[in-house]
């Protein structure tokens, strides 16, 4: 990651993109990512927090393959709750 240039959530896409000084782009495509787990509301608006604040955080996360252990640690029972509409 060295190379990065920027990193920054593009609205029109969805997606968080890496630009890097050899030309090179890495798009995340936000929506996939949270289809690809079982989330729960909670767990969206942590991922939405990631995303919009601090979205190099949210993909590296995604490349080192911890954001499932992160949601789980900040969200603690919210985050393993099936998202059935029902709440506590």
């Amino acid at each position: 990651m060295e190379n990065l240039i920027f990193c920054e959530f593009d609205l029109d896409t969805g997606c968080v993109e890496l630009k890097f000084k050899n030309g090179s782009t890495i798009s995340i495509y936000c929506t996939g990512v949270e289809e690809s787990m079982e989330t729960t509301i909670y767990s969206r608006a942590e991922m939405d927090w990631l995303i919009y604040n601090d979205p190099l955080s949210y993909a590296m996360m995604i490349f080192d393959g911890t954001l499932e252990d992160y949601l789980k640690r900040v969200l603690g029972k919210h985050g393993t709750q099936l998202d059935t509409g029902i709440y506590d």
